[in-house]
């Protein structure tokens, strides 16, 4: 039987001496987290100390193994064993396997065959976008919990079928936005920030996330020994090969990825939504301002096929049912800044990024600090960890993660109807309620994409 199609309880046909060490992992762990701490004292150690056991430790297996697999990798290592790996390029499997696994995890070219083993508990998943909801629906289902790379999802639909199975499994899946846990905690606290009206009423939030870069065109060359092209295509078209189709450069294609909108903004519009309380729910109207792509589109797709496509210089216009205008941009030097979330309220603005967070109401914390049971609450009630032990927290406690499927799927709803927007040249009507286009047939249907045999997504 496909793994695809067995349900969460393959998840304890193990033997009974396994399961025997899995309770008491589980036992452990609870006693474990009832120690309370401040929030500042835990550290991305103290996880890492709690499953030092052998026979305690979760098994892993990697799914992708270029370089964010074996970052994903190295992360999940500290917490558990790594027992298998899987990548449609040798090469990856290998490295990662010698680099990280030292040596002793089984390689697969074909992912089905690593959730076909009863003996895994999690998976990593760190494939280029346009695998991942494929991939992490058959995981959810074949009872494994899941650890995905952002952007979770290509297009809308995915993410209601992926919505839809973590409910019905009962899994955890964590998405990597790693902003939510992690730089020193600047993005936590921007978030507190906002809900704790030290800015007053929001009025406007900008993004600067970049743009995509130009290229081609490109040669077809022969596909390099020891990787399957035609399984790396998976759902998206047949093409001949060109490198920079592939490793590193997928996301300057439409069809693997959403550039830089889906690239950088999964983490930026991720956290603006968060702070501005819409991260169960979503923009009401999406206007284009400006954009440009290296490429003539025509009726939002791509005119070639041996050039980067996704858009160079974007500005989109959010409107949110609380009144908050998002800007989202490829650049905001009119504020000083080419990467980072500006928030402005009646009351005051404050700016952050990964390396920054600054202005007046950050300099005021010194005097009026936020409350640790802010962050507390923020974190689901699980400790201020690295976002990896975060994960490994809520597969051994319980309870969703801090960057949880459903608040992800909506703020990736923003990303991808900004890429409706600008590839469709016009501006959109969204019901976030409903989570339909209004009056646009045509770019309501943009919610999903057409799909290759064989390599279709059922949830």
């Amino acid at each position: 039987m496909m793994a695809a199609q067995r349900n969460s309880t393959s998840h304890q046909a193990q033997s009974s001496a396994v399961e025997e060490s899995r309770r008491h992992f589980l036992k452990v762990a609870a006693a474990c987290s009832t120690v309370t701490l401040p929030y500042w004292s835990w550290s991305s150690r103290t996880m890492a100390n709690e499953t030092l056991a052998k026979n305690d430790r979760p098994r892993v297996g990697c799914i992708g193994n270029g370089g964010m697999g074996r970052g994903d990798a190295n992360n999940a290592k500290r917490y558990g064993d790594i027992v298998a790996n899987c990548d449609v390029d040798r090469s990856h499997a290998e490295r990662l396997n010698e680099q990280i696994a030292g040596g002793k995890s089984e390689i697969y070219e074909d992912y089905r065959k690593l959730l076909d083993r009863n003996d895994i508990d999690l998976v990593t998943i760190s494939t280029p976008d346009h695998w991942h909801t494929r991939i992490a629906i058959a995981a959810l289902k074949a009872g494994k919990d899941v650890y995905c790379q952002k952007p979770l999802t290509l297009t809308i639909d995915e993410g209601k079928m992926l919505c839809k199975v973590v409910k019905e499994t009962g899994r955890v899946l964590q998405v990597g936005t790693q902003q939510r846990s992690e730089n020193a905690n600047r993005f936590l606290t921007a978030v507190a920030l906002c809900h704790e009206g030290r800015i007053g009423k929001i009025k406007r939030v900008t993004i600067a996330i970049g743009g995509a870069p130009t290229g081609g065109p490109f040669p077809v060359e022969e596909v390099p020994n020891g990787l399957n092209w035609e399984m790396w295509l998976g759902q998206a078209p047949k093409v001949d090969y060109r490198r920079q189709r592939g490793h590193h450069d997928f996301r300057w294609w439409y069809e693997y990825s959403g550039g830089k909108m889906t690239d950088w903004g999964a983490h930026h519009v991720d956290i603006a939504q968060w702070a501005i309380g819409m991260d169960q729910s979503g923009p009401e109207s999406v206007e284009v301002v400006e954009v440009d792509h290296p490429v003539k589109l025509n009726q939002g797709r791509p005119s070639r096929d041996d050039s980067f496509n996704t858009a160079t210089r974007f500005t989109v216009r959010c409107r949110f049912t609380n009144g908050v205008e998002m800007l989202i941009k490829n650049n905001a030097s009119d504020l000083g800044f080419d990467n980072g979330i500006m928030f402005e309220g009646d009351k005051g603005r404050f700016f952050v990024n990964r390396g920054k967070l600054t202005g007046a109401p950050v300099e005021a914390l010194g005097e009026t600090p936020i409350a640790q049971d802010v962050f507390v609450k923020l974190r689901k009630g699980k400790r201020l960890d690295n976002h990896m032990g975060n994960f490994m927290e809520c597969c051994r406690d319980g309870g969703l993660p801090v960057s949880d499927v459903y608040s992800h799927h909506r703020a990736l709803t923003t990303c991808h109807l900004a890429n409706i927007a600008i590839r469709l040249g016009r501006d959109l009507k969204w019901n976030p309620g409903s989570e339909q286009i209004m009056g646009d047939e045509e770019a309501n249907s943009w919610q999903s994409r057409e799909q290759r045999s064989g390599y279709e997504i059922e949830a």
